[in-house]
């Protein structure tokens, strides 16, 4: 073979390259070059019209899966969503950055997916379908053990660690916030076992290893109140049933604390309960509840109890929360009060446990009668008038005692020899207590608003 047939070869050769070439140019000017990936669907060699037709149906029929131990367990369709995909919009956007005389090009690297753009979703529709879908997840946990965290229990009279437990139960609440996002990242699997919950608190943990000492301090805290002079001890072993450990914080369980307050007020509690009392004449009596009374206060003093108690200090003769206007701080009926005898028409007056005045009395008559309770001179007037449906009478002292216009004060019109023994039976009172007018001068300058008033 000659010389100028052997330079003809690589001419020959390259000519081919270039028909190649250019064929392969022209094919690509309106199609998608070789690896081409839109939405995870390969479109190598397709027009435009034919890579929108066929991702049309794809996207159409697209589903997102949820997904246990790596199988399908729940398909939802994306159209449920609401999610509307620009999918010719799309690919006309990767036709345009398309150069089909770098054909050959593909063939050198990876396929790149591009996603194809939405529209956006329907949150309405997104909710809807992750409502259901939580429903479903509800029912799986059920057969499922759910994790717990390192938590402290009473054993006999101390606390002790109770190690942490990991269940297969799933995160319900990480599992759809997840969900939810990768719905809106167009994203098509989620794996169920990629939430379940673990525990956040180890037995090994430093927090609950230090806890310890204070929650064994708490249990066994010497605490008592003090109401109206007694003192009342709260129990260690119940206190001890109080304490929680919850989620690495230690807390006491309001509603077995409120409890035992609540119990507090129904024993103790003076605008519902009659008081002790040592009459002159009588011996102890029991008197109802009067305007002269109080009320612990629950829910405050539930909190209160709690904050004293988490401190993990001993405290002696705490006064509970409360309202009235007496306090539990001190016996509701101290040294110092007006005691008035139904029975014997009589009343007295005491300073500091020594009788100051005694005086005969006239009280209310059987159809109005003076009610009986621990009451107190909360107002004290000079040259009143007492007012009712029938009457208006003028006194020079008038001393109320409770909320219903019922008090102590002088009686002129009454006769000096009527005060005491029957009288009140036909000569009564509409309630008040009648009172010589000399006497109740005396009184009226010797006592101050507020002394107790005990009727029984």
């Amino acid at each position: 073979m000659s010389k100028k047939q052997w330079l003809l070869i690589p001419l020959v050769l390259l000519l081919i390259v270039m028909i190649v070439y250019c064929y392969q140019a022209i094919q690509f000017q309106n199609k998608f070059l070789a690896k081409t990936m839109i939405g995870k669907t390969d479109v190598s060699g397709l027009t435009t019209s034919e890579a929108t037709a066929k991702l049309e149906k794809l996207s159409n029929d697209d589903v997102y899966h949820v997904q246990l131990d790596g199988k399908d367990w729940k398909s939802i369709p994306k159209t449920d969503f609401g999610v509307v995909y620009k999918v010719e919009e799309t690919v006309n956007k990767v036709m345009a950055d398309h150069n089909g005389w770098l054909w050959f090009m593909p063939y050198f690297k990876a396929p790149e997916n591009i996603d194809i753009e939405t529209k956006g979703i329907d949150e309405k529709a997104v909710d809807k379908q992750l409502a259901a879908l939580k429903k479903d997840v509800d029912e799986l946990n059920k057969s499922r053990k759910p994790s717990q965290n390192a938590s402290v229990a009473l054993k006999g009279d101390k606390f002790e660690i109770v190690p942490e437990v990991q269940g297969d139960a799933i995160d319900t609440k990480a599992f759809m916030a997840s969900t939810k996002e990768s719905i809106k990242k167009g994203e098509s699997n989620i794996e169920l076992n990629k939430y379940v919950a673990k525990p956040t608190i180890l037995s090994t943990d430093g927090t609950i290893q230090k806890e310890m000492e204070h929650i064994n301090k708490i249990a066994t805290i010497n605490a008592s109140y003090s109401i109206n002079g007694q003192d009342v001890v709260i129990p260690k072993e119940k206190i001890a049933t109080w304490v929680t450990f919850e989620d690495g914080k230690l807390g006491l369980k309001q509603d077995l604390v409120r409890e035992y307050v609540a119990e507090l007020g129904t024993t103790y509690n003076t605008s519902t309960n009659p008081s002790k009392f040592k009459s002159t004449n009588r011996g102890e009596v029991s008197v109802p509840a009067g305007s002269l009374s109080w009320t612990i206060a629950t829910d405050t003093e539930t909190e209160q109890l709690t904050e004293a108690i988490l401190k993990g200090e001993d405290f002696q003769g705490r006064v509970p929360a409360f309202q009235g206007s007496g306090s539990p701080a001190s016996p509701l009926i101290g040294n110092t009060y007006i005691e008035v005898d139904l029975q014997a028409q009589h009343m007295w007056y005491y300073k500091d446990g020594v009788k100051q005045l005694d005086t005969p009395v006239i009280t209310g008559k059987p159809k109005t009668p003076t009610p009986p309770g621990v009451f107190y001179v909360w107002n004290k007037e000079k040259n009143a008038i007492l007012k009712g449906e029938d009457y208006a009478s003028p006194v020079d002292f008038w001393m109320p005692i409770d909320w219903t216009g019922v008090g102590i004060h002088d009686s002129p019109w009454q006769a000096e020899g009527a005060y005491g023994g029957d009288s009140h039976l036909t000569v009564g009172s509409h309630g008040c207590i009648n009172t010589p007018p000399s006497v109740m001068a005396k009184l009226f300058n010797m006592i101050e608003v507020g002394v107790p008033v005990v009727v029984f």
